[in-house]
């Protein structure tokens, strides 16, 4: 406990100067944030009425203590659990404490690495379907097909075998109806009033019931079937309670499959359309790609081993994912009074932290700005992974990294093996909702 110190906080920037780009930040906050480090050092304060404080930082130093240092001190803050929780329920993105550690410990195993390699070949047959009809040589907005594409992705392996197929465009607009309301409620809480008065926040509550029941259908459905179906749905349905024996209630399941849905879909596509935006800026990157393919294909026709070999498709990958990571901030609160650094402070302080400003501070990287996959090979990626955070990090990273890695490596593999990724001079725009959502992404693809 700090009762004899005083409180002491980063660099503070005014209040009056962040309401003056209040509307700015609620549009983009990352050029602001920016902005603001270079102006006031790697990590500034803001104080909002008399005791709340809220912190922004780009330190590695601050990122690895609360979130894994002294951790069991930072609580994920009100903004997930209380403004998600309303819409997707008490799962293992928004709750805290001993029932988030408890659903972790149920859910962990069926992510394990070997579970993962048990779906990796219905995995492959999905990229592959989804991919055979890429629109040629024209451009095409590749968030769009991204989302299509990660989004049946989770689906189909959450669900292999189920009739509800054309529920799932239904369940993907929910989601992004869902999502985009958050960002309103969260950015813009001075108008909670007009959102209630307007029925905004009883539609999408309505819109999240929906949700609710398509994924009890389902999940019906295969219990009812007795069917032994290799995946993710039923990984979670054989989970037990350490404690009790049991499994999951069926509402329960709903909230797990929700967050699994938001988590597995949007970031994995947001990724998948940075790293080709970037390939088509640079062929030469692609080229090395397309070495490693045929050297691979060579070696063994073994997906899960070919998996395994995927060095250089990896380094592409987190070296995107540092330019552009998808779950671009994290936040946390602390639950009592502590001392980060020189700092001390008052329980409560939210503190933010930008990974997509971390990822770009030039205390860490050389040549910040520069796409070169090379940070992620040899003893240089032994450095890099220092500073790097494209899943969280600490007990409370992605619990579903595998199953993202094994995605995105598959739909690099085929995307570069049958198509040369060009340029258009299309300008890529950010929009940074809860993940990092890339806008005028295009490219074209001509078969190779």
């Amino acid at each position: 406990m700090l009762e004899n110190k005083k409180y002491t906080y980063p660099p503070k920037l005014s209040i009056a100067k962040f309401f003056l780009d209040a509307e700015g930040i609620r549009r983009n906050p990352i050029p602001f944030h920016k902005k603001y480090f270079d102006k006031l050092g790697d990590s500034f304060s803001i104080k909002i009425g008399r005791t709340k404080h809220v912190i922004l930082s780009r330190d590695n130093d601050v990122a690895q203590y609360i979130l894994q240092k002294n951790q069991k001190n930072y609580q994920k803050s009100q903004i997930q659990t209380v403004y998600l929780s309303k819409y997707l329920g008490q799962g293992l993105l928004t709750a805290n404490g001993d029932f988030w550690l408890k659903q972790r410990r149920l859910i962990q195993p069926a992510f394990h690495k070997q579970k993962m390699n048990q779906l990796v070949e219905n995995m492959e047959v999905i990229i592959a379907n989804e991919l055979a009809f890429l629109t040629k040589d024209e451009p095409v907005d590749l968030f769009v097909i991204m989302s299509q594409l990660a989004f049946d992705v989770v689906a189909k392996s959450l669900f292999k075998i189920s009739t509800a197929e054309n529920k799932f465009d239904r369940l993907k607009f929910i989601i992004e109806e869902v999502q985009n309301f958050l960002v309103k409620e969260i950015r813009l809480p001075h108008k909670a009033w007009w959102f209630s008065l307007s029925g905004q926040v009883k539609k999408h509550r309505l819109l999240a019931l929906e949700s609710n029941q398509i994924i009890k259908e389902i999940v019906e459905e295969r219990v009812a079937s007795k069917q032994e179906v290799n995946d993710l749905l039923n990984m979670l349905l054989e989970t037990r309670y350490e404690d009790t024996g049991e499994g999951m209630s069926v509402n329960q399941l709903i909230d797990e499959i929700k967050i699994l849905f938001i988590a597995g879909h949007e970031t994995t596509a947001n990724a998948m359309t940075f790293t080709l935006y970037l390939l088509a800026k640079h062929p030469e990157i692609q080229h090395k790609i397309l070495q490693e393919i045929h050297q691979i294909e060579a070696e063994t026709d073994n997906v899960v081993d070919r998996l395994q070999k995927m060095t250089y498709i990896n380094a592409v990958l987190n070296e995107s994912m540092r330019l552009y990571p998808p779950a671009w901030i994290v936040d946390r609160e602390n639950v009592s009074d502590d001392s980060i650094g020189d700092y001390n402070l008052l329980k409560a302080t939210l503190i933010g932290v930008s990974f997509y400003e971390l990822h770009r501070n030039p205390k860490y990287w050389k040549n910040p700005e520069e796409f070169n996959p090379e940070r992620f090979l040899g003893e240089q990626k032994k450095e890099s992974m220092q500073y790097f955070y494209p899943f969280g990090a600490g007990p409370r990273m992605c619990i579903g990294v595998g199953f993202a890695i094994y995605e995105m490596c598959l739909t690099l593999f085929y995307l570069v093996k049958n198509y040369e990724i060009k340029a258009t001079g299309a300008d890529l725009q950010l929009n940074p909702l809860i993940t990092l959502k890339p806008v005028g992404a295009q490219v074209i693809f001509s078969k190779r």
